[in-house]
């Protein structure tokens, strides 16, 4: 691999192991009461390196429990029985899996502590919907929301609405347990845990009405099922039990837990780069909106850069992509592809380097977790006989970047903390 690429892949190792959930977990477990047995479920695409944190630190305290995760994402573990369920569109094995922790929630005895372990994916892979909607309204609610470019916040707040597992009704359901602990490590915006798979421990700040509001801004509302619709209309005029509010006498007993973040990945990375003789600008929260247009405005603020400065931007977040074409690809690939072309339009001084990553390991229905980008980005593609700006029309990222070269697959990484953007500007291809 190319020198430059390598050290951009060193900053994003160091940002991963600084978000590793086995860790993390296992340094939290210490907190736990150390007197109690503990019912575990963890839930998401770091449950399983999650679960074995927790195994490490406490195996003998766990008397019950269960992971629930993302196909191929799972891990060994000792204690803990496995399995998988549907993401990002929830089927039959995520409704199970909604009923198993509704059940364990509420079988947890008053002597024991309920332990939740909870990641990023846990709104899909728990779900079991609520009376008079079935999965299939569930599974199309997200396709259209995910196919509209729906922000996370409107996405949750419509889910939260139609299952019987977010929207802190897991921590009702184990009322009974002597506490409830929630340990995180966070994919959403500002560490929300009322957001963070729709917040089956969090009450829910959000209504029918502003579930309804968001579903139409984003232009999903025509395209939901039409049960759907009638559901939230009806919790609309009060005839649908709201989420659990912050008064809910239940929520005042649950201990929470950010263990890992976007912003410990990035003050990592930051560390990383110095260490690597760069000059790290931290851009907070700047992935965010439609992924073809953060890429472009990433590279007009990178050309924009006077010399002498900053020679290396990080940026963290998590981007949307409106579905237009029939192509594969993710976030990342299309915020790289729009990238490759902004440069080919107003080429740089110097020879930057972008590198767009989900930190799952995954970048939309493909095996790529992201890809590379540079000024030669478009041109080495038309010589592998790809067209940059038709395969991005299209959705097509992935086509064009496994075709070009600058696919980055590593697998599942057992953490999750959104997206990640590094931006060497002077390092060459």
């Amino acid at each position: 691999m190319k020198p430059a690429r390598e050290r951009l892949l060193g900053i994003h190792r160091a940002a991963l192991a600084a978000v590793d959930p086995e860790a993390a977990t296992r340094r939290a477990a210490a907190d736990l009461p150390a007197d109690a047995p503990l019912w575990v479920l963890a839930a998401g695409k770091a449950a399983a390196t999650m679960a074995r944190g927790l195994e490490s630190a406490c195996g003998a305290r766990i008397a019950e429990g269960r992971a629930i995760i993302k196909d191929g994402h799972g891990r060994p573990l000792g204690h803990l029985p496995v399995s998988e369920a549907g993401h990002p569109v929830p089927d039959q094995r995520s409704a199970r899996a909604g009923l198993a922790a509704l059940e364990l929630a509420g079988r947890c005895p008053p002597e024991a502590v309920f332990v939740v372990l909870l990641s990023g994916g846990a709104s899909a892979l728990l779900t079991l919907p609520q009376g008079g909607l079935t999965l299939r309204d569930l599974a199309e609610t997200t396709r259209v929301l995910l196919e509209t470019g729906a922000e996370i916040d409107v996405l949750n707040a419509v889910r939260k609405h139609l299952p019987l597992v977010s929207g802190g009704r897991l921590a009702r359901a184990a009322e009974g347990a002597r506490e409830i602990w929630l340990l995180a490590i966070s994919d959403v915006p500002d560490d929300d845990l009322a957001t963070l798979a729709s917040g089956p421990c969090s009450a829910d700040p959000t209504t029918f009405a502003e579930a309804r509001a968001g579903a139409l801004a984003c232009g999903a509302w025509p395209r939901l099922p039409e049960s759907v619709r009638a559901h939230l209309d009806a919790g609309c005029a009060g005839g649908r039990e709201e989420s659990l509010d912050p008064g809910a006498p239940v929520l005042a007993r649950v201990q929470t837990r950010v263990l890992a973040s976007n912003a410990t990945a990035l003050a990592a990375a930051r560390v990383a780069g110095s260490a690597a003789g760069m000059r790290p600008l931290v851009l907070a929260d700047e992935l965010r909106g439609e992924a073809r247009e953060v890429g472009r405005r990433i590279v007009g603020l990178a050309n924009a850069r006077a010399p002498g400065r900053s020679a290396l931007i990080l940026a963290g977040g998590e981007t949307t992509v409106r579905v237009r074409g029939k192509g594969r690809g993710g976030r990342c690939q299309e915020l790289a592809l729009a990238s490759a072309l902004a440069w080919q339009a107003s080429p740089p001084v110097g020879a930057p380097l972008l590198l767009a990553v989900g930190t799952d390991g995954t970048d939309g229905p493909t095996d790529a977790a992201g890809a590379f980008a540079d000024p030669q980005t478009v041109a080495r593609g038309r010589r592998a006989g790809r067209d940059a700006a038709a395969d991005l029309a299209d959705n097509d990222a992935y086509g064009f970047f496994e075709a070009e070269g600058g696919l980055l697959r590593t697998g599942p990484t057992g953490t999750n903390v959104r997206d990640l953007l590094l931006l060497d500007l002077g390092a060459g291809s």
